[in-house]
């Protein structure tokens, strides 16, 4: 997905003299094209995410779209007064770029994992908070983060994420997109692990005739509460997935969406625990360590689905 990205953020530029990348010691074959075409409009300040916000704050006041852009959690936690005061304050034309969602750096700890940062990221005003779950919703939505005005956080994948969508999709920030229909159960996600609520949504219905929709919820805010409502009073079974802390992400914003809407529903949400993700492995070893892996979706679509009202 980050390759994706950077292609269409240099293609972008290209056509639009206003986007600048402001990037905190970071490279290594992804960013250097745009470097190469655009050296005036590239800053790299160093291991030092509070002034590449701040710089970028700059370049976004005189006229101009600043693109900050680094690793997991280093240009949200580190800098985040600097977003809250200048960015989001200032309703800068920042976009704020995160490379590596969730435990996409699992082997290297806790320090480089960012399962917080929609919590903290949506409760910022002015900032839209956007995240992409395959290479074709991460094209669309670096088009939409450039002809949007104003702040806005983009949580990219890695690499090698696999394609959620078999069909070309229409993208539009706010509004979900839903994959496939169903009647037992809805299933909302957001970001790549979307893959494997696909593939547990395909193994309920083999398995056991469980028919699921299938939404992909990029945008957590602005958030799709009329596909939210629908879901819950159409269906009345909702489950949430996301590799992010329980607390504060995609899921409590559902649930806020049915509190504030009266929609009375069953809603099951899977996300790390409210826990620092200690352990150690590969982003899918974490994932299946913490109940994300394909079969532990499906078992919980099977147990809410068999719950009687």
């Amino acid at each position: 997905m980050r390759t994706v990205f950077n292609q269409t953020l240099l293609e972008l530029a290209k056509q639009d003299p206003r986007i600048y990348m402001i990037l905190a010691d970071i490279g290594y074959g992804e960013i250097e094209p745009f470097r190469d075409a655009f050296p005036d409009r590239y800053y790299n300040v160093g291991v030092a995410e509070q002034n590449m916000t701040g710089v970028a704050c700059g370049v976004a006041m005189e006229g101009n779209i600043a693109v900050t852009y680094s690793i997991a959690n280093f240009p949200t936690l580190r800098c985040l007064e600097q977003i809250r005061n200048d960015v989001c304050y200032h309703n800068a034309n920042v976009k704020i770029v995160i490379i590596g969602g969730g435990v996409s750096y699992g082997p290297l700890g806790v320090s480089h994992h960012s399962t917080e940062d929609i919590a903290i990221m949506r409760a910022l005003p002015n900032l839209v908070v956007c995240v992409p779950c395959d290479t074709k919703e991460a094209e669309a939505a670096t088009r939409a983060m450039i002809a949007h005005d104003g702040p806005f956080y983009y949580r990219c994948g890695y690499k090698n994420e696999r394609d959620i969508h078999d069909e070309p999709i229409h993208f539009q920030l706010g509004r979900a997109i839903r994959i496939h229909d169903g009647h037992d159960a809805a299933l909302f996600f957001t970001g790549p692990i979307g893959y494997n609520a696909k593939l547990a949504c395909e193994k309920v219905e083999r398995e056991h005739g469980i028919s699921v929709r299938l939404v992909s919820l990029h945008t957590i805010k602005p958030i799709d509460r009329a596909e939210i409502v629908s879901a819950a009073r159409d269906i009345g079974k909702i489950i949430t997935l996301e590799e992010h802390n329980l607390s504060g992400g995609m899921g409590s914003a559902v649930a806020e969406v049915l509190a504030d809407e009266g929609a009375v529903c069953r809603v099951r949400r899977i996300a790390f625990p409210d826990i620092n993700v200690s352990k150690v492995g590969s982003q899918e070893w974490l994932r299946a360590q913490y109940g994300m892996d394909v079969d532990s979706i499906a078992e919980e679509i099977v147990r809410i689905c068999r719950q009687k009202d």
